[in-house]
C-alpha cells in the first residue's frame, strides 16, 4: 500500500538514498541521455540531465555527459576530438567526440545515419515515433557500455548513469563486453518503456537467452527499460512516492513485479531545479523580488499581459502540457467552482487536440485566460504573478512546476501523488498550527476532490495572514540540487568499479 502521508522534502523515506551520501567521493561518471539542456530538450529529462552535472562537481564528481549527435548538439559542440569510432553502428559508422557544449563536458555518438534528422529528436514528420527508434538508441547505449568498459584517452568512467529506456541497454552491452563500469538506471517516466519487436532482437546485439519473463521480455515484445531493470547494479527513479508506487499494479505499468524483485537496490531522490535561472530575486523575466509582497507587481504585469481583469479573487496559473496525465480535463470539470468562488485562471500550455480546444472554449470567460503553445518568458511571469499554480497530475513521477511555484511563493495545489506527495507540505490543520504548510493536497485524482482543494485555497485565501505565512514558509524551502547530488554520489561511490 503506497503511503499517502505528506512528507516535505528532507523528511525520512523509506525508499529515499539521501542517508546514504554523507561523505564527498572522488569518482568519474558518465551520464548516458537522450536530451539534456541546454542542448535539446523535450521534458524534464533534460533538466535532470544538464544540471546533474554542475551539482555533482561540489560532491567531487568528475561527470561527461554522452548525447546523440543530433543537429544541434553537433552545432553546439567546441574543442572536439574523435576519441572512438565504430565501423558499423547499426547501420552505418559512427564516431565518439568528446568537447563541450553548452557549458558542458559533453562526448556525443556522430551517426548520421540515425541521428542527422531535423525537427523532433523521438519524432518524424508524421507524428510518429521514428521506426528505427529502437536501433538509434541502442546505438547510444553500445557506445556508452564501449566507454564504461574500455574508457577514453585520459578517462575511464567508474559508474554509467543510465537516464530512461533510451539509455537500458547499456548493463547488457556491458555484460557482453566483459563488464567494466557499475551501472545506476534512473525511471524519469515508467510510461516510457522502450518496446521492440521480437525480429529485433539480433539486429540489436542482444543475447536471445534474455527474452524471458526474468529479462527483456515484456507482453510478448522486448523493453529497453526492462533490461535496464533486470540488470542495473542500482535503480532510482526521482521522488520516493513514485518509487514506492512503481511496485504497484496501478503506477507500474506492467514492470511492478521486476521492480518489486529489485527493490532492495531502488530507491527515490527528489530532482532539484536550476537556483539560478528559478530566481525571483534576479531573475530577468519578472519583476524582481525577494520577499512575497514584491509579488504584487507581477501580478499586475501579468494580469495586464493576459487581459485578465483586476479582481480581488486568488489567480491561479498553470504551465503544463495540456494532457489526461496532467489532470487538466480535472481541472476543466473543477474550473466553475473557482470562478464561483471569485478566482481567475491563465494557462500556457499546449498537448492533446481536445484539451486545447476545450480551454480555448473555457477562455470565453473574462477570468480565464489560455495560450496555447511554450513561451519560457510568459512561463516565468505566470509563476511570478499567480497567486497559486495548480498541479492535478494523475501520476508525477516529480514534478518541477511546483517547485517553481515554491521558490517564487506562488502555493502549489497538487494531487497527492509521486513528487508532489513529497515536496509540498499540505495545509491540514495540523500543519497550519505549526506554520509548516507550503501548500494543499488533495486525493484522489477527481474533480470533486481537486474541487474541495479549490475550495480550501479560497477559504485560505481570505486568511491574508496564513496565507502570506504559507507564502513565507514555501519561498524557504530547500528546491535546489544539494542533497540530491550527495545522494547521487553516494550511490556512485557504492557501485564504482
Amino acid at each position: 500500500m503506497v503511503s499517502r502521508h505528506a512528507k516535505g522534502r528532507y523528511a525520512h523515506h523509506p525508499l529515499d538514498d539521501r542517508k546514504e551520501s554523507r561523505r564527498p567521493v572522488s569518482i568519474a561518471v558518465l551520464s548516458v541521455a537522450s536530451e539534456c539542456a541546454p542542448l535539446v530538450k523535450t521534458g524534464g529529462l533534460a533538466d535532470v540531465a544538464g544540471a546533474l552535472p554542475a551539482a555533482l562537481g561540489a560532491a567531487d564528481v568528475d561527470m561527461r555527459v554522452l548525447l546523440p549527435g543530433y543537429p544541434a548538439v553537433i552545432a553546439a559542440l567546441e574543442r572536439a576530438e574523435v576519441v572512438m569510432a565504430e565501423d558499423d553502428l547499426f547501420g552505418g559508422p559512427a564516431r565518439v567526440l568528446d568537447g563541450n557544449a553548452g557549458g558542458l563536458a559533453v562526448m556525443v555518438v556522430e551517426a548520421d545515419h540515425l541521428f542527422a534528422r531535423e525537427g523532433s529528436i523521438y519524432l518524424g514528420p508524421d507524428g510518429r515515433d521514428w521506426p528505427d527508434n529502437p536501433e538509434r538508441f541502442a546505438a547510444l547505449s553500445w557506445m556508452a557500455a564501449r566507454i564504461g568498459h574500455e574508457g577514453i584517452p585520459g578517462w575511464k568512467p567508474g559508474v554509467v548513469h543510465c537516464h530512461d529506456w533510451q539509455a537500458g541497454l547499456v548493463p547488457d552491452y556491458l555484460a557482453q563486453a566483459g563488464g567494466g563500469a557499475g551501472t545506476l538506471l534512473t525511471i524519469h517516466n515508467i510510461a516510457f518503456n522502450g518496446p521492440f519487436p521480437t525480429d529485433r532482437i539480433d539486429r540489436l546485439r542482444l543475447p536471445r537467452a534474455r527474452f524471458t519473463a526474468q529479462g527483456f521480455e515484456y507482453w510478448g515484445h522486448g523493453s529497453a527499460l526492462k533490461a535496464g531493470l533486470t540488470l542495473a547494479d542500482r535503480i532510482t527513479t526521482v521522488s520516493p512516492t513514485y518509487a514506492q508506487e512503481l511496485m504497484t499494479p496501478d503506477f507500474g505499468m506492467g514492470l511492478d513485479g521486476v521492480i518489486r524483485e529489485r527493490r532492495d537496490v531502488l530507491a527515490g531522490i527528489l530532482n532539484g531545479i536550476d537556483e539560478d535561472v528559478w530566481n525571483p530575486a534576479t531573475d530577468p523575466l519578472i519583476a524582481p523580488y525577494r520577499t512575497p509582497a514584491g509579488k504584487a507587481a507581477n501580478k499586475a504585469r501579468l494580469r495586464a499581459e493576459t487581459g485578465l481583469p483586476d479582481s480581488d479573487g486568488p489567480l491561479c496559473v498553470v504551465v503544463s502540457r495540456l494532457t489526461g496525465q496532467k489532470g487538466l480535463d480535472l481541472l476543466l470539470a473543477a474550473l466553475p467552482r473557482l470562478l464561483a468562488r471569485g478566482g481567475q485562471l491563465a494557462v500556457l500550455g499546449s498537448g492533446e487536440p481536445a484539451l486545447e480546444d476545450a480551454f480555448r472554449a473555457a477562455a470565453a470567460h473574462p477570468d480565464v485566460a489560455v495560450r496555447i503553445g511554450y513561451d519560457e518568458g510568459l512561463s516565468h511571469r505566470l509563476i511570478a504573478g499567480g497567486d497559486a499554480i495548480l498541479v492535478p497530475s494523475r501520476f508525477e513521477p516529480c514534478g518541477l512546476t511546483q517547485l517553481y511555484g515554491l521558490r517564487y511563493g506562488t502555493l502549489p495545489v497538487v494531487a497527492l501523488t509521486g513528487g508532489l506527495a513529497d515536496t509540498v507540505i499540505n495545509a491540514s490543520p495540523a500543519a497550519m498550527a505549526k506554520g509548516v504548510a507550503t501548500g494543499i493536497q488533495f486525493h484522489p485524482a477527481t474533480p470533486e476532490a481537486l474541487g474541495a482543494a479549490i475550495d480550501r485555497l479560497c477559504d485560505l485565501w481570505a486568511d491574508r495572514k496564513a496565507w502570506a505565512r504559507m507564502q513565507k514558509n514555501a519561498m524557504a524551502q530547500p528546491v535546489g540540487w544539494q542533497a540530491s547530488a550527495r545522494a547521487y554520489a553516494g550511490i556512485y561511490a557504492k557501485i564504482a568499479r
